[in-house]
């Protein structure tokens, strides 16, 4: 069973966050955030979901512009409406709104973003963290420049659903190799559209989003993290192991974590590994907790 809980973020965006359990846990069960990166949505994380939910509360947050959550409205003020402070505000207001609080932050890369930003700002909400191959260091322009033009690439619209996952995990000139689990992924941000499959996002709103956040460095608001935090990365990943390495030294607490034949999506493709990685910090952070 899924239930979905609407969540009332900045400036009155309509969220969706979602528990996968059944039953319900308890209200008093300890809470736990799952934050999706750009352009995922909550349910990449029904697997994590469901075992995390054994014992505790588990919300998945479809954050602003993605999965069944509002999209900011288009005009001159949707580079605001998609900035660091709006996501960060949003994943605050679901944690007070539920009653999540001390929460565990579990973010996928632009996710974890907002979850370290979260924990740096509101140290009395967040009891412990873990960072889903995210970087602190600044990405720039050219970075940015490559995302518009393999926007311009997608082969929009899919005939089929199963045409985009294969696009996407075989023929995307950013693969360098066959990949099932990234292939999957995007095929579940797609949706059957008159003239075929398009994504639930939109595009020029994901450039925005990522706009706001891609040319900064994040590293005197990491350091500014108290709780015990988890860095974990996918050793094919977009986070390089010496930065890895360093985000764990910036952190009070930090630890680190690395799987192996995991790219960027290792929580969602590779399962087994993830948890492995991760239950053990968690059920420690548990139990240190005051």
């Amino acid at each position: 069973m899924v239930q979905r809980f609407d969540v009332t973020g900045a400036d009155g965006v309509r969220l969706a966050a979602w528990e996968f359990r059944e039953p319900p846990a308890p209200a008093d069960a300890p809470g736990v955030l799952l934050l999706h990166g750009l352009m995922g949505r909550a349910f990449h994380w029904a697997g994590t979901a469901r075992w995390l939910g054994e014992h505790r509360r588990v919300i998945a947050l479809d954050q602003r512009g993605h999965g069944r959550s509002e999209r900011p409205a288009a005009g001159p003020a949707v580079t605001t409406a998609l900035g660091r402070e709006a996501f960060v505000a949003d994943a605050e207001a679901a944690v007070e709104q539920l009653g999540l609080a001390p929460v565990t932050l579990i973010g996928h890369s632009m996710g974890a973003l907002t979850a370290w930003q979260l924990a740096a700002r509101r140290p009395d909400l967040v009891a412990a963290l873990v960072i889903c191959d995210m970087r602190a260091s600044a990405l720039g322009a050219a970075s940015q420049q490559e995302w518009e033009e393999w926007f311009r690439r997608w082969p929009l619209p899919f005939p089929t659903q199963d045409a985009a996952r294969r696009w996407f995990g075989e023929d995307d000139p950013r693969v360098e190799r066959p990949d099932p689990g990234r292939g999957a992924f995007f095929a579940e941000v797609m949706h059957q559209a008159e003239d075929g499959w398009r994504p639930v996002f939109s595009r020029r709103q994901m450039l925005t989003a990522r706009e706001t956040w891609v040319h900064d460095a994040h590293w005197e608001e990491l350091a500014q993290v108290r709780c015990p935090t988890l860095v974990v990365r996918g050793l094919d990943g977009e986070l390089g192991r010496a930065e890895a390495q360093e985000m764990v030294r910036v952190l009070p607490a930090g630890r680190y974590a690395e799987i192996p034949d995991a790219g960027h999506y290792l929580h969602y493709d590779q399962p087994t590994a993830w948890r492995a990685a991760v239950e053990p910090f968690l059920d420690e952070a548990k139990t240190s907790a005051p």
